[in-house]
């Protein structure tokens, strides 16, 4: 049986979060405020983010409302004042980017045996019929969908689209810790700018 809709993410349980930390914020210094908005509202956020790509535009904008309530706790901003030098401030990257990172994190961790094999299974490596330059390339073969709504939400179709568009020098590092760097500056740096400047407000 398929759960009630407003208990398939917890938009009220966070803003109710939001609101007690904001009860005590006068009493901690802005250094333990943002760690307890961090563990207590920005860590659910990314929890098992990965299932949340794709979604409507309508649910993504809850989940950036959650964030820019956050951060305006956080760096005290006004409601009537602009959110986007506050999430500049917390170097956080909007909540569909953040959905889309923790894709690709997972896609990394695949291809370096650092997930459980059945992940693997979900993947299958692009191997064209004569040799091109993209034969040295970590590509995926993008498989044919029937439900344009769901089909392209599924891991297996949006995972090699996602990273077949990342570039090369981000593609081929080796660690986890020189691969997160990268991404957040090659992949995301012309869209936050985008979506914080249209969408952030």
């Amino acid at each position: 049986r398929r759960p009630p809709r407003s208990t398939l993410f917890p938009y009220t349980t966070l803003f109710r979060s939001i609101r007690s930390i904001g009860r005590i914020r006068r009493y901690i210094t802005k250094e333990n405020l943002k760690l307890l908005v961090n563990a207590q509202v920005i860590s659910r956020l990314d929890y098992c983010n990965s299932i949340l790509y794709g979604l409507p535009k309508q649910e993504l904008d809850k989940l950036q409302r959650i964030q820019n309530t956050a951060a305006r706790l956080i760096t005290g901003t006004k409601r009537y004042e602009h959110i986007k030098p506050a999430l500049r401030e917390q170097h956080w990257l909007p909540a569909e980017s953040r959905n889309i990172f923790k894709v690709l994190l997972i896609t990394f961790k695949i291809i370096h045996g650092l997930c459980p094999a059945y992940f693997s299974s979900l993947l299958q490596q692009y191997h064209p019929l004569r040799s091109l330059c993209s034969s040295s390339k970590l590509l995926f073969t993008v498989p044919t969908v029937n439900s344009v709504t769901y089909g392209e939400r599924a891991f297996s179709f949006s995972t090699p689209i996602l990273n077949n568009s990342l570039p090369d020098s981000v593609k081929n590092t080796t660690s986890l810790s020189s691969f997160n760097l990268p991404l957040k500056h090659s992949y995301f740096g012309n869209f936050i700018l985008i979506y914080l400047t249209r969408n952030c407000t």
